[in-house]
């Protein structure tokens, strides 16, 4: 024993490589073996649901899967296969794959598609943002706007999986959970932003779309990734030594919140007797027609607000949902341009996790509808939902409840 002791400390560097090798190779095999047990588990709840007898009448379920195997540094595909796609299958899902190959396809994509009974998009913001896009940009939007959708998180950035279920740190149990909870079948209603620029057609976001100083900023965030930890703070400082103030000149005119219709009832009510049906299609034919009183049309009340701003957020409240709301509106940030660098460094560091936070005395509006007005020859872009469109005025339109999402139940729970 001694010997051993001895050789370790006369060679304590090797001693020092090994320890920490057998380290991460004890903490890989011990996560690995833990992914595997958490599949297990999913798996066999998935199997209860696919054991569930079906009547005669009734079809199996299909599924039409964007994939995106771009997503994930290229590890999407993986990711699916390993976590997703055996729990889709195992529920008895007639599940379709289909697989992107280039940015833009899944709009093209959801112009063609087929009656399907579910939507499900494994991918990030990019991928959701130009299914939703694609889908409501049909013809028939009002009958396709009704198939619920499911997210499989899978992206670099996954923002719309923090309002349909529970945050995770492990990626394989947050996979999981989002794959059951489509299984499941629970859904929640969200909101949509319609954004339509003079020219191009209109693009569709459910978190919302950013113009500004930190926007520009954390575009530039992979130019220092030699600078590991220090490249959040080292982007936002160097970006107020090549310019300061950074600040965009705006006008806003918007309507208020509008008020929220109530919720149809989802109880089926019995079918009247033959009788009864005979005697309404009676008295609606031998009725008198009545006159139509047109009720006059309140005029719209416009605001409008010009101010230089270091950064305009236009967002959903999808991630506050509450289904009690008794108005619908959209937020609009109007963050101050009086504020010191190191506030700018401090509150862009924040705003790489929350990219749509609010800071403190920011100009908060709500609204129904708006007209974003940039001065003539802007350059530069937005981002909306995370992916970067040309900086041009637009019309931003709230679409309140357009589309079901599949969502965790526990989470559901909580907003009601």
């Amino acid at each position: 024993m001694a010997k051993v002791l001895k050789t370790l400390r006369n060679h304590w560097k090797k001693t020092t490589a090994g320890v920490c090798g057998l380290s991460w190779g004890a903490h890989w095999v011990h996560k690995r073996y833990r992914d595997n047990l958490l599949r297990r588990a999913a798996c066999q709840q998935a199997e209860e649901y696919g054991n569930q007898l079906l009547p005669i009448s009734a079809k199996v379920k299909k599924a039409t899967v964007f994939l995106n195997p771009a997503a994930c540094k290229g590890k999407a595909r993986s990711l699916f296969e390993k976590n997703a796609a055996p729990i889709l299958h195992l529920a008895g899902l007639d599940v379709t794959v289909v697989k992107t190959d280039y940015e833009g396809q899944a709009k093209k994509l959801l112009e063609l598609m087929e009656d399907t009974d579910m939507i499900i998009v494994a991918g990030g913001d990019g991928t959701l943002q130009e299914v939703i896009t694609g889908l409501l940009r049909r013809e028939d939007e009002a009958v396709f706007s009704r198939i619920p959708i499911g997210f499989i998180p899978l992206g670099k950035m996954n923002s719309l999986s923090q309002s349909l279920y529970s945050t995770n740190k492990e990626q394989a149990r947050h996979i999981l959970n989002a794959t059951l909870a489509i299984v499941k079948g629970e859904t929640i209603p969200l909101d949509v932003l319609e954004i339509k620029g003079d020219k191009d057609r209109p693009v569709f976001a459910v978190s919302g779309l950013r113009w500004g100083a930190y926007r520009d900023a954390s575009v530039k965030l992979s130019k220092y990734w030699y600078l590991g930890p220090l490249k959040d703070k080292a982007c936002h400082l160097f970006s107020i030594l090549k310019e300061w103030p950074q600040t965009r000149q705006t006008s806003i005119a918007y309507l208020g919140p509008t008020e929220r219709p109530p919720e149809p009832s989802e109880e089926k009510l019995p079918r009247p007797s033959l009788w009864q049906r005979i005697l309404r299609r009676l008295e609606s034919y031998w009725a008198t027609p009545k006159e139509v009183m047109l009720m006059p049309m309140e005029p719209k009340h416009w605001e409008e607000v010009q101010k230089t701003a270091v950064e305009v957020t236009i967002s959903t409240l999808n991630k506050q949902t509450d289904l009690k709301r008794t108005e619908d509106a959209m937020n609009i940030c109007i963050e101050p341009d009086t504020i010191s660098k190191r506030q700018f460094v401090a509150t862009a560091t924040q705003k790489l996790t929350d990219p749509l936070m609010c800071p403190e005395g920011s100009q908060v509006l709500q609204a129904s509808f708006c007209k974003l007005q940039l001065p003539q020859g802007t350059q530069g872009f937005f981002s909306i939902d995370n992916e970067d469109y040309e900086a041009v005025s637009v019309d931003v339109k709230l679409l309140p409840r357009k589309l079901r999402f599949f969502c965790d139940s526990i989470k559901k729970q909580q907003l009601q």
